[in-house]
């Protein structure tokens, strides 16, 4: 299995806002934590049944299943993104509206183990693209949803992403079961 180590991103390759998600991100191999992330979001919803993955912590809340739609969609966003700016494309790229997709989705009525293994082929994929490129790749820069940055930036948006819904996923959902 290919290794790669990806350089934290530097504050100018990505918009302040953006730091939120980047800083979450532990210091180490950044396919590592991709890894563990993919692990731990297994092991925390390997218990769940189907009734138990619609439970939502308040009303206007995403669901467990909804949460873990959502991971997929931007998982995917995130990855299509960082293989747009690693390839040199300059077409900017637009943002995208979570709540929208979510609602569009229906992710309560599929069954929770064939949302899981969309995650892990996701994921898996992910750990491809990301395994494939160079530093030169995660270098290059271009725009995203009007803010310009480096695809080693968006690499370190996905993880931290994740690391923001793995957060609330224990504090606010967990604890009720």
């Amino acid at each position: 299995m290919n290794r790669c180590l990806v350089l934290r991103p530097q504050p100018g390759e990505y918009a302040p806002y953006h730091g939120r998600y980047i800083e979450k991100v532990p210091d180490g191999n950044l396919d590592e934590i991709l890894e563990a992330q993919w692990e731990e979001l297994g092991c925390l919803l390997e218990e769940l049944d189907d009734e138990a993955a619609e439970f939502r912590y308040a009303e206007g809340k995403w669901s467990v299943k909804e949460l873990l739609g959502h991971l997929v969609d931007a998982e995917r966003i995130f990855a299509y993104r960082m293989l747009c700016v690693a390839r040199g494309d300059q077409t900017p790229l637009p943002g995208f509206d979570e709540n929208a997709y979510v609602a569009a989705a229906n992710f309560d009525a599929k069954p929770l183990e064939t949302l899981l293994e969309e995650y892990d082929l996701v994921r898996g994929q992910t750990l491809g693209l990301l395994r494939g490129m160079g530093e030169e790749e995660l270098a290059r820069r271009g725009t995203v949803n009007g803010n310009s940055l480096t695809a080693r930036a968006i690499a370190f948006m996905l993880a931290g992403h994740e690391l923001h819904h793995l957060g609330v996923l224990k504090e606010k959902y967990l604890p009720s079961f």
